[in-house]
């Protein structure tokens, strides 16, 4: 039998250009067992995305702060909302900006974490989350503001739990330092090609594909391994 997968969205379901590969969207369907959804991105994302898949809620946002696994039908909350909204109200009122324009899609539905845009002023955003007690995280994508004790390896947990499952049992995949702790956690793990090199010193494997080539490589070693 196939093990329980947990992946990740952005580097790893998607192009280069960020949008997801519809390649991806088959063999997520079919495969036999639940399948989790972890990512950084606020929790209506991967909600959605599951939605399109038509598979279960199975979801781990911001980096493990809002987890929904849909036969439990709670969101279970892991983050510091406190935290990361302190540490927004001092970046701004120093002079500094998220990035993301006045409606800011990517925070409007946040809520454990501050994410800023990477264009932006970094040292002094470290400096405000650690008097905050906060750390931040550079997927690639954003600067993710969030409690030192959460990750994705905490959301798993959490999920694993409710649908009662060993987070060992999982296989994950994923392309960022915010999936290191999720690699350690698991079974199994692989980096994909476009991975940073925290994600590839940790995780068991590195596919030779980037992006979703890489995810659909490691689907495939997957299986091959279990037959």
């Amino acid at each position: 039998m196939v093990p329980p997968l947990a992946a990740d969205i952005d580097g790893t379901l998607t192009r280069p250009d960020k949008s997801i590969d519809p390649r991806v969207f088959d063999p997520i369907r079919k495969w036999e067992a639940p399948v989790v959804i972890a990512t950084g991105k606020s929790f209506p994302y991967p909600v959605g995305l599951c939605e399109f898949f038509g598979i279960p809620l199975n979801v781990i946002a911001e980096n493990g702060g809002a987890v929904y696994v849909e036969s439990v039908d709670e969101v279970l909350y892991n983050g510091d909302p406190e935290g990361s909204r302190a540490v927004e109200r001092a970046y701004l009122d120093a002079g500094y900006e998220l990035g993301w324009g006045a409606v800011d899609p990517v925070n409007r539905w946040r809520e454990t974490e501050l994410a800023v845009a990477r264009d932006q002023p970094l040292e002094p955003l470290v400096e405000i989350a650690d008097e905050h007690g906060m750390v931040v995280v550079d997927t690639g994508y954003a600067y993710h503001v969030k409690a030192p004790d959460v990750d994705k390896a905490s959301g798993l947990e959490t999920a694993a739990a409710a649908l009662g499952y060993d987070p060992e049992a999982f296989v994950a995949v994923g392309d960022s330092e915010n999936d290191a702790e999720l690699f350690e956690l698991v079974g199994r793990s692989f980096a994909v090609e476009n991975a940073d090199e925290t994600a590839k010193r940790t995780a068991d494997g590195v596919t030779e594909g980037a992006f979703a080539d890489g995810f659909l490589q490691a689907l495939d070693r997957v299986r091959e391994s279990d037959t």
